[in-house]
């Protein structure tokens, strides 16, 4: 879970990391009262998860109370790369002399955690690494051993950092990573991290990435969630358990057991889609080893909810979880919708392949359900969905 830049300045100073003070509005006249409080003069700065802000007039410097009610009204309401501001951050100004940037993140490619500096901040790192990749220093970091006192040093030697500012960053750095770690972050990133006219160190800018399979040692984390801007599909899934996300533009419902089925299975469908005019996989759901009536009911009702959606694949191999119980599960499943008052009117092509697959397709053969049909290999049931969904 991204979260916004108000958010990550709060996790930050519940972690002494140094910060500025801010506010949040959601409305013009709001900005009057808040730039008062915060001294005057303030920045205005667009609440987006995106990089750019700058760039797009998302962030402004107002020199009083009425010019931040001119600059919030300006930006409030704004586009920027797809992302429309409903939110604005009103922060302290700062005197800023050198600007730095620091992050600690998951290194998947190597399987550990990555620490990454540079003096040259302010601007986007993707830009630093491109044009001048001597200048943006990487450091692995020890999953045990963590980002100790001497391991801040290293990091803030590996950069360049001047002397002058060396221990406040190394400091700084050592109170990002409790803020990596007790938050179950996956990215930690300040960008700019300052230095003030007065010679202090200051986080000005914040990009926090929580893990959201850490969620169950989370509890508070759920109120970080922007639950308006989330997809509605998505947030009803999530309700009900599944491991459910869309897919833009897509037309084939995917349902399958196992994350590498349903991968394989999305790679098929897109495939057999070329020759069907460029039919894609709407969805990426993963029921699990639990086929229940209630679990393949709730994928079912999730999917045939998207109205881009004109055909569905279940695509099975049974293992510990048997091919019949599956097609049992779907059987009572579309009795549960209808019984529910539901419009179940869109074709299922179902695969069933592996654990007593021969006892479910009878099953399925059996209940002669007109919107049923079955393939019995996997391409050929991707086709055939491909095929449906094009009609």
């Amino acid at each position: 879970m991204d979260l916004f830049e108000y958010q990550a300045r709060d996790i930050f100073a519940k972690h002494d990391v140094p910060v500025l003070d801010g506010e949040v509005i959601d409305t013009p006249e709001a900005a009057r009262a808040a730039a008062e409080r915060l001294g005057g003069r303030v920045v205005v700065k667009a609440q987006v998860k995106t990089g750019g802000r700058g760039k797009a007039g998302g962030v402004k410097l107002a020199a009083d109370p009425e010019d931040a009610v001119a600059k919030a009204e300006a930006i409030l309401g704004m586009d920027i790369k797809g992302h429309t501001v409903h939110r604005v951050m009103l922060a302290q100004t700062a005197d800023i002399v050198d600007e730095y940037y620091v992050s600690f993140l998951l290194d998947r490619t190597n399987r550990t955690f990555l620490a990454m500096a540079s003096v040259e901040g302010g601007m986007e790192i993707e830009e630093v690494a491109a044009t001048k990749p001597e200048a943006l220093a990487k450091i692995p970091v020890d999953a045990i051993e963590g980002v100790t006192a001497e391991k801040a040093r290293e990091i803030v030697a590996a950069a360049n950092f001047p002397a002058e500012v060396a221990d406040q960053v190394a400091d700084v750095l050592v109170r990002l990573w409790d803020v990596f770690i007790k938050e179950d972050a996956l990215l930690v990133e300040v960008n700019p991290l300052v230095k003030t006219g007065d010679g202090r160190i200051i986080a000005l800018d914040g990009k926090v990435s929580l893990d959201a399979n850490a969620e169950f040692r989370q509890p508070e984390h759920a109120a970080l969630e922007d639950k308006a801007a989330a997809n509605p599909l998505e947030a009803a899934a999530k309700e009900r358990g599944l491991n459910y996300v869309k897919l833009e533009g897509g037309n084939v419902g995917i349902i399958g057991n196992g994350a590498g089925l349903v991968m394989s299975t999305l790679d098929v469908v897109a495939y057999a889609g070329e020759k069907h005019g460029g039919v894609k996989p709407a969805n990426f759901l993963d029921i699990g080893g639990g086929a229940s009536a209630e679990v393949m009911a709730n994928g079912l009702e999730i999917i045939l909810g998207d109205p881009e959606v004109k055909s569905v694949f279940v695509n099975v191999f049974g293992g510990i979880t048997a091919c019949d119980a599956v097609a049992n599960g779907i059987v009572q499943a579309l009795a549960l919708l209808k019984s529910k008052g539901e419009d179940v009117n869109k074709p299922l092509v179902v695969r069933l392949d592996g654990n007593n697959a021969e006892l479910g397709r009878q099953i399925l053969t059996d209940a002669d359900h007109p919107l049923v049909e079955q393939v019995n290999t996997m391409d050929g049931a991707a086709d055939r969905a491909a095929e449906l969904a094009a009609k």
